[in-house]
């Protein structure tokens, strides 16, 4: 018996094929959701039939906001608890989770690999991947390109929290002439300082995990730790955290 874990997204989908003892990961798989759940469903149901599985052989776990639109997973878990399952076995210890996706921001307090408590930003793409996504077209460069700007630059301040207001600032900054480094700059900062302050209406943790489309970047992980006093940690699969729990669940 094979564990599969797919985790479908707003933006992302991850998926994750592990072994029989649920200790290594086999395979996986990072795709675009797309516009429709069930196709990229269907899309993930090939990939693991061209892997060579059979159905009758694996264990199908599905999460994430298309996790009702996986018709043939054996049964669906809420990303909360999978997000929560996923880091606890990448991190082994007690945690606070800041889980940036690409439509929320979760933040979950892991402790004996139990949640205790979370929170979620699901009312304003603000502090998301979304929120990058549409400054970054605005400035007419890639999300990787956004953080390597942000890097060079000096920050400015962007001092809306609104996407649609922030978007008009930057197109005023723009009007002025502001290097778009330093808008960058700006930018990543903003979402920064919007995830702290979602972290902040918990009782701060002495360790933080850093799951999601972000983790990969090592100036967003220095700006959060900067900002949080505390060391940030992550690891090179914290983004099919959700995956991984699905599997682990399976």
């Amino acid at each position: 018996m094979k564990y599969v874990g797919i985790d479908i997204g707003s933006t992302a989908s991850k998926v994750v094929i592990m072994d029989e003892e649920k200790t290594n990961i086999l395979h996986k798989k990072l795709m675009p959701s797309g516009w429709n759940s069930k196709e990229t469903s269907m899309d993930i149901h090939r990939w693991i039939e061209d892997l060579g599985f059979d159905f009758k052989d694996i264990s199908i776990v599905a999460t994430g906001y298309g996790r009702v639109s996986v018709p043939y997973a054996n049964k669906t878990v809420t990303e909360i608890t999978c997000h929560a399952k996923g880091a606890s076995h990448m991190f082994k210890d007690d945690v606070t989770v800041i889980d940036i996706g690409g439509q929320d921001t979760k933040i979950i307090k892991i402790k004996n690999g139990n949640v205790i408590d979370f929170l979620m930003n699901d009312k304003c793409s603000a502090g998301t991947g979304k929120f990058l996504e549409i400054m970054a077209n605005r400035l007419g460069i890639s999300l990787e390109e956004m953080f390597e700007y942000a890097k060079k630059g000096k920050e400015v301040k962007i001092s809306s929290m609104c996407t649609v207001f922030a978007e008009s600032e930057i197109i005023s900054l723009m009007g002025k002439g502001t290097p778009r480094e330093d808008i960058a700059s700006g930018v990543v900062n903003s979402i920064c300082t919007k995830v702290v302050s979602l972290v902040m209406k918990k009782k701060e943790s002495e360790r933080y995990f850093l799951t999601g489309g972000f983790c990969d970047s090592e100036y967003m992980i220095k700006e959060l730790t900067k900002k949080l006093g505390k060391e940030v940690f992550t690891d090179e699969n914290a983004r099919f955290a959700g995956a991984i729990g699905a599997a682990l669940l399976g």
